[in-house]
């Protein structure tokens, strides 16, 4: 009887690793199928001229110069008013919103591609100021659902380059009470009450929705926020816009959206050691790292279950994924979205030193299933 039972136990251990051993090997076989098709994505140029730009983006980003006052580059969107074009591998020529729509959930991943509806939720542009922006604020996901059905708009600012003297406003110096603010937007001493930050490259400044903001002249940043094209303008100079009429302003809006709540520092610190993803901000909406990087730096973000934005603001530098071999030459002033089924990449800095800006939704699962699924992606290689 003992042996008997023996070797039925035997028997179905046998059985069971045969199933679980088929099953492993049809997960590679898919995934690495599902990996063919998918690489990071390069963009075609998305630049915008408006009334406050410059001259800077064209040459940071390597393209012919324009007399035209570019402002702001897009470099990865998914808004339908201005959505970015891949410009490199299978699906070159091709809108990013119409890709990720092929493959979502290996795109974006399972886990944003179910929050957000298939939709790319993040936005990340170039902007060259020139001179200053409008005092402006963005509405939270509420009021902005409610008004618009869209988005609302939290970002954060990492600064490129600032002119010497250059500063911006973000936050109040001094809680306002409504009725004070709809007084001051009327005399137009607003900015008399605005913080004022002067600015230097590296700083990091986190705007949440409801926060009064405004970028001055002479400063290049780089910009991650939710992906909304919804401003509410408070106070623009007095100036005509592109068209020569004077562009709409928002302030009753904008009076519901603002928070009035001030801060004791609006600038976000962090530390900033070489080749090593240094965090920036982990926020409902976005997590951001900054890496200086000397030399090949391995990023395994498989984990997070999300894409992963990089934006080069410093020198050029490849991306290999491991998975694939598959590998881009990422130029200073360009963006990649690398999809989140391939998110384990190498970056080869090719200029000595490479600063790079991630941005990606935190998802991170430390549950069997998660780690089952991230043992079976390292094992697939």
């Amino acid at each position: 009887m003992c042996f008997s039972a023996r070797k039925t136990s035997n028997m179905l251990f046998l059985i069971f690793t045969f199933h679980f051993s088929f099953f492993f090997i049809s997960l590679q076989s898919i995934r690495k199928k599902c990996m063919e098709h998918l690489y990071p994505f390069l963009f075609e140029p998305n630049l915008h001229a408006v009334v406050w730009g410059g001259h800077r983006l064209c040459p940071y980003k390597g393209l012919p110069a324009s007399d035209t006052l570019v402002g702001e580059s897009w470099e990865v969107s998914a808004v339908p008013s201005s959505t970015s074009v891949i410009s490199n591998g299978e699906y070159a020529g091709l809108d990013l919103a119409s890709v990720i729509s092929r493959s979502p959930e290996a795109i974006l991943g399972d886990t944003v591609a179910r929050a957000y509806s298939s939709q790319l939720p993040l936005l990340v542009k170039f902007i060259d100021a020139e001179k200053d922006l409008s005092i402006q604020v963005h509405p939270n996901d509420e009021m902005a659902q409610r008004l618009h059905g869209k988005f609302g708009k939290s970002e954060i600012w990492y600064i490129i380059d600032a002119k010497p003297g250059s500063f911006l406003y973000a936050g109040f110096k001094h809680e306002l009470s409504p009725g004070e603010y709809k007084q001051r937007v009327a005399d137009g001493t607003l900015t008399d009450v605005l913080a004022r930050h002067e600015v230097k490259s590296g700083d990091v400044f986190y705007l949440p929705a409801g926060r009064v903001h405004a970028i001055c002249g002479g400063i290049l940043l780089a910009e991650v926020q939710q992906s909304s094209d919804v401003t509410y303008r408070i106070f623009d100079y007095n100036r005509p816009g592109m068209d020569g009429k004077p562009r709409e302003l928002h302030t009753e809006w904008a009076a519901e959206a603002l928070d009035f709540h001030v801060e004791d520092d609006y600038r976000t610190q962090y530390s900033n050691l070489n080749n090593r993803a240094n965090r920036i901000i982990d926020s409902p909406y976005f997590s951001v790292r900054v890496t200086e990087l000397t030399a090949p730096f391995h990023r395994n973000l498989i984990k997070y279950d999300s894409f992963i934005i990089s934006m080069c603001l410093k020198g050029d530098c490849k991306l290999r994924v491991r998975a694939t071999g598959e590998e881009i030459l990422l130029r200073e002033g360009h963006s990649t979205l690398v999809p989140a089924a391939i998110a384990d990449y190498d970056v080869i800095p090719l200029q000595g030193k490479t600063r790079i800006l991630d941005a990606y939704i935190n998802n991170k699962d430390n549950s069997l299933g998660s780690k089952i699924t991230r043992f079976l992606h390292i094992t697939s290689k």
